[in-house]
């Protein structure tokens, strides 16, 4: 599970991490943009939330609001909480619909009980595991996080939380304080024969225990290599979207074909899918 070189929680504080230079790749990045899109695109397909139906969702460690963006194109409402102000400043500076938080996760989420209809989260509960200060005890900062994140869910709600653990034991871990705080779930894993495409994410239900999604298996992208690119401007969100235009065919399709995976009834396709219809009078 261990990635490759030097592991970013190793580096120091995730405030200190993730300064302007860092924040600065979310936003010039073209590679990075469209990675983070999919890991959210895929966070929001096992939260299974109702079809047609804007929710309140809460992103933990929003960053630069990359996954945010997504969540707004899906037409939903969030609110985002970050330990990095330089992150928070490059979403301000992005102009994202939603409303943005500085804090540290490891001390609780500070909102009323029951406010959110679901959470996700990209890339941040491995840092929970890594002690900073003398203070600092990963087994509690993660049971105040999950006890309080619990509290903050509707009733039956779900966190889909992807993350990069350094090694089964640190995951055993998290899953653990998850568990000890009341959820209940496991561990969903992508393309696990893949080294590059492998990704985990934690599903946890806050209500009754429900069937845990499965994980894909087959590589898309047929494991080639793809280079990151820099550009001076700010790539537009849509931009990382695999070019694939909303509404059209090849989007609903797509759509038709996540609801499948979810083990939802999906009409069949024919060849009048996605066709545009004329306005009634």
């Amino acid at each position: 599970m261990a990635c490759r070189g030097r592991r970013p929680e190793h580096s120091g504080p995730p405030e200190l991490f993730y300064n302007k230079n860092e924040a600065g790749k979310y936003v010039r990045n073209s590679r990075m943009i469209e990675v983070q899109t999919k890991m959210a695109e895929r966070a929001l397909e096992l939260l299974s939330l109702p079809e047609g139906q804007p929710c309140y969702l809460l992103d933990i460690g929003c960053g630069s609001g990359l996954s945010g963006d997504y969540l707004s194109d899906e037409g939903h409402y969030w609110v985002g909480i970050d330990i990095s102000p330089d992150m928070l400043d490059a979403a301000l500076d992005r102009d994202t619909e939603g409303d943005l938080l500085l804090g540290d996760m490891g001390q609780g989420v500070p909102f009323k009980p029951g406010s959110f209809d679901g959470c996700i989260s990209i890339s941040a509960v491995q840092w929970l595991c890594n002690a900073n200060k003398k203070s600092d005890i990963p087994a509690k900062r993660l049971y105040c996080f999950f006890s309080s994140l619990y509290s903050v869910l509707a009733r039956g709600a779900r966190a889909v939380l992807q993350l990069y653990p350094e090694n089964s034991e640190q995951l055993e871990l998290i899953t653990a304080q998850a568990t000890k705080a009341g959820f209940t779930g496991g561990v969903v894993v992508d393309y696990p024969n893949s080294a590059r495409a492998k990704k985990f994410y934690l599903c946890l239900f806050s209500g009754p225990s429900s069937i845990l999604p499965k994980g894909l298996n087959e590589c898309t992208d047929g494991g080639k290599e793809r280079e990151s690119t820099f550009t001076n401007e700010r790539v537009p969100y849509k931009i990382a979207r695999r070019g694939v235009v909303r509404k059209s065919r090849d989007w609903v399709l797509e759509k038709k074909e996540r609801r499948r995976r979810q083990g939802k009834e999906v009409r069949p396709d024919t060849q009048y899918t996605g066709r545009k219809r004329r306005p009634r009078f």
